[in-house]
């Protein structure tokens, strides 16, 4: 196919060579030094830190604002239902399969295809391209270790697939390890404490219960039980109940006020696996959601989760593929979308900068 778009060729060779090299969540080592070596091809200077890597842009300036350019080159593992090798990369159709092709390699290329091309331009900002390891776990050796590095950053677009629509929310997440205690006995005698029968009206609670405060963005909080274990065989009265509840906070709550309502109120013993995946959203007069609607970018808020719940600065998500086909079978990316993944990014990056030229805005101010 015909293409114009900056480092098109250079992004799908790239994009081919990261399907070939497995990089799990935690085993990122060979992607790394792949992206490293693209980036010292093209005399970016690229900097490690374990299997993160990242890059400023050139002249870079301190009083000039930052802006993080992030997507992750991890992967989940492939699941039995594929019919392809997810380690051989395959065109066909006009569509790349592989996997990690969809989530996020097309948004890892097309960002990094961005960067360089305008690294070297001069805008009112400086540009950092971080790819970065651990994010599919939410582990700690990703975005999260990275940031002090980085310096300070004003705001951040996250590449994740969201069929180039902006996603100016996103809910974050809580995992809840639930408990209730009965006393065991022989199931052929009336002794004993059920603990799954006296679990009944917490599970109940976690399926009913309604949160207050409603997001105008992402709606309301959503508690789901995605996992029950109880007893050791069959005619013994299980003495403990345990299940896990899924939570996707909304913007309204933090982590710490919503575990307080749960403790207060389910009737069971709670404690929650993490409190760092938080929620997020951007105002609508923030540049970059700005620099979006000029360009009549669709906005939406995210069901799903990114790098975005470790980020403590303002932040969009958007980029090439569809998040319908993360961690499916036989993933794929059109050409088409990274090829347009590249040309948006750009555009969105330069109508940024029209906007912090336009408010003679610097750092500090």
């Amino acid at each position: 196919m015909e293409n114009n778009a900056p480092y098109f060729d250079e992004s799908v060779e790239l994009l081919k060579d990261l399907i070939r090299t497995p990089s799990f969540s935690r085993e990122e080592y060979g992607t790394a030094t792949l992206i490293e070596n693209f980036l010292v091809k093209y005399d970016a200077n690229p900097r490690r830190l374990k299997n993160n890597v990242y890059a400023f842009s050139d002249n870079f300036d301190l009083s000039r604002p930052a802006i993080l350019l992030n997507s992750h080159h991890d992967t989940v593992k492939p699941n039995a239902d594929w019919t392809k090798n997810p380690f051989l990369p395959e065109i066909a159709d006009g569509n790349l399969y592989g996997l990690g092709s969809n989530d996020a390699g097309g948004a890892l290329v097309s960002l990094l295809s961005a960067f360089l091309h305008l690294r070297k331009a001069d805008l009112p900002f400086n540009l950092i391209y971080a790819a970065t390891a651990e994010e599919e776990n939410a582990g700690s050796g990703g975005i999260e270790l990275l940031l002090p590095e980085l310096g300070l950053i004003d705001c951040a677009v996250v590449g994740e697939p969201t069929s180039m629509q902006t996603a100016v929310a996103e809910r974050g997440l809580m995992v809840l390890d639930c408990t209730v205690y009965g006393r065991s006995g022989h199931a052929a005698r009336n002794v004993g404490i059920n603990a799954i029968e006296r679990a009944l009206p917490a599970l109940q609670w976690f399926a009913s219960y309604q949160f207050p405060k409603i997001s105008p963005l992402l709606g309301s909080v959503k508690m789901t039980v995605t996992q029950i274990s109880a007893g050791t065989q069959h005619n013994v009265i299980p003495a403990r109940c345990s299940f896990v509840t899924d939570i996707r906070l909304n913007d309204c709550y933090t982590h710490q006020e919503l575990f307080d309502i749960i403790a207060a109120s389910c009737g069971c013993e709670i404690s929650a696996r993490s409190m760092r995946l938080k929620p997020s959203s951007i105002s609508n007069e923030h540049p970059l959601a700005v620099a979006s609607r000029r360009l009549g970018i669709p906005t939406f808020a995210s069901p799903t989760m990114s790098d975005q719940a470790l980020l403590t600065m303002p932040s969009i998500k958007i980029g090439p593929g569809d998040s319908a086909r993360s961690h499916t079978a036989d993933e794929f990316i059109s050409l088409q979308e990274i090829s347009e993944g590249i040309s948006c990014y750009i555009s969105l990056l330069q109508e940024l900068a029209a906007i912090y030229e336009t408010l003679g805005q610097r750092r500090h101010d």
